[in-house]
């Protein structure tokens, strides 16, 4: 068996040195997002089975609590040591200008020691006091709200992009294109707004909390297009349109989350589906943005940045900085949270 388990471990270090000499400067900004998205994947399993884990270390079960906080420690735990892992990256890389500094060697290369320190920033985090864990896990509800409104930025940069391409081919139809996916996604907000109505407004309650959000939804949805098409802002009504169903689908996320024992959320009777599914559906959405973001930012000098900013910052701070970003605020937590 000490045999075995030693030519496991020699066996698994050799892969992980494979992969990381395998990883070229190219591909450097997407091996940093596999590592985001190995720390939702680790999250998520913790999140399902490591309540009973954490209930046996005595510096984090101090008290009696339900399984939904153990769940959420676990994840908080593994969202604070990935924010500390970029956090760390981002810093080292201030003032890199160009390719010839020496720490460009550090953003590419040691792949290895990079591993080893996240997987061992990770496992730390599971030894520090419950209330660092609180005082994060506040700061990052706060963040959620910026994170929102940075998402927003990543899908009109790529609907501009998206609406400029068709636009160039200077063809009919591409415009009747354009339209015609304009139009659907705005059919799409309208009607998965009726059915938000459906869902979290039951009759014989009242649920004036619930129509407040919906209703500023439809009517936020109604304002992107009437401001793009006005002759002041000389926009176009794809990216409006695509926004007004991003607008719908945040609100869906956060009336699901409502509590399942609360009177509104119709949806209480397949909550454990429901959660599931957009569990899935928002980390499938958090990946690829975070794929497109770190694509963009280390091609392009306009990209959430001041034209004047070199790409070589660009391809370094702001990669780490934005997946810092993504590392607070992305992970599942809880239901009910």
């Amino acid at each position: 068996m000490s045999c075995l388990a030693s030519c496991c471990a020699a066996a698994t270090c050799g892969l992980c040195s494979t992969v990381a000499s395998g990883i070229s400067k190219k591909s450097a900004r997407l091996a940093y997002c596999g590592l985001f998205g190995l720390s939702l994947i680790v999250s998520w399993i913790l999140r399902e089975v490591g309540a009973p884990l954490l209930e046996k270390l005595p510096w984090i079960n101090s008290s009696t609590h339900p399984k939904a906080w153990y769940q959420e420690q676990a994840v908080l735990r593994v969202s604070l040591g990935n924010f500390l892992f970029f956090v760390i990256l981002a810093l080292i890389m201030i003032g890199v200008k160009d390719q010839n500094d020496r720490r460009d060697s550090w953003h590419h290369g040691g792949w290895t020691a990079k591993m080893v320190i996240w997987i061992l920033l990770v496992i730390l985090m599971f030894f520090l006091p419950n209330v660092i864990i609180t005082v994060y896990g506040t700061l990052s509800k706060f963040g959620a709200g910026l994170f929102l409104l940075v998402q927003v930025i990543i899908l009109l940069d790529f609907t501009h992009t998206w609406n400029d391409a068709w636009v160039e081919k200077d063809e009919q139809k591409w415009y009747i294109a354009l339209l015609v996916v304009s139009v659907c996604c705005y059919l799409s907000a309208f009607v998965f707004s009726g059915i938000l109505f459906i869902w979290f407004n039951p009759s014989g309650h009242d649920c004036g909390l619930n129509v407040f959000f919906i209703v500023m939804t439809m009517v936020l949805a109604f304002s992107f297009g009437i401001i793009a098409l006005h002759p002041a802002v000389n926009g176009s009504l794809l990216p409006a349109s695509v926004i007004s169903v991003y607008c719908a689908y945040v609100c869906y996320t956060g009336l699901s989350s409502e509590p399942r024992d609360y009177v509104c959320n119709g949806l209480h009777y397949k909550s454990s589906a429901v959660s599931t599914s957009t569990l899935i559906l928002g980390m499938l959405t958090t990946v690829l943005s975070v794929i497109y973001s770190a694509l963009r930012a280390g091609s392009s000098t306009t990209f959430l940045s001041p034209p004047s900013s070199p790409r070589a910052v660009e391809g370094r701070i702001r990669l780490n900085c934005y997946v810092v970003w993504k590392g607070i605020f992305s992970l599942p937590i809880v239901d009910d949270e």
